[in-house]
């Protein structure tokens, strides 16, 4: 058993190696919006970016209303991105047009909504493995604990922080880095 956890221990820290010289930037991150269109991240540089898990059936969707008026608020300097994510109770069960339907017709969000990807485990997307790992970003590690786990990233893409889900998108916490 010890041979085995070392053998699984040498390849994960192997993977962030190889991982952490692939992507040294937020921008070098390849990913798509519900569409299946590639997001080029390159043209957000010069605003601050905020990554959110999202979810339409949990206790903390309503957050999108929030999300949607600190784009709205900030427009000028921030970019809102959702990711779906169906990783936590599995509630995030709907296809890419369901998705946007009920973001749209319940929330009035406009504001970019990527492919529903896993934000944690063996199947991690590249986007969450930087978000979540010091050896990349450079700043700290993390995990996702729930839906709603917001990632700030300043307008040069360097790592800011990172929120729970129980902190409000329009929370001091979060708009202290945006005023």
């Amino acid at each position: 058993m010890k041979l085995i956890n070392n053998l699984v221990n040498k390849f994960s820290t192997s993977e962030i190696d190889n991982t952490s010289k692939s992507l040294k930037s937020i921008y070098d991150i390849s990913i798509n919006n519900l569409k299946g269109q590639r997001i080029d991240l390159n043209k957000f540089r010069g605003k601050k970016l905020l990554f959110v898990n999202v979810a339409s059936k949990c206790g903390f969707t309503p957050q999108y209303k929030d999300l949607q008026k600190l784009q709205e608020t900030f427009k000028d300097s921030l970019v809102v991105i959702g990711v779906p994510c169906n990783q936590f109770g599995k509630q995030e069960p709907g296809n890419p047009s369901e998705i946007e339907e009920f973001c749209e017709v319940n929330y009035g969000v406009s504001f970019l909504i990527t492919e529903k990807i896993d934000v944690k485990g063996v199947n991690q997307h590249q986007l969450y493995t930087w978000l979540t790992k010091k050896e990349i970003n450079g700043k700290q590690s993390s995990n996702v604990k729930w839906n709603f786990q917001k990632y700030l990233i300043s307008e040069n893409g360097e790592f800011l922080d990172h929120f729970y889900s129980i902190t409000k998108p329009l929370s001091n916490k979060i708009t202290k880095y945006l005023n």
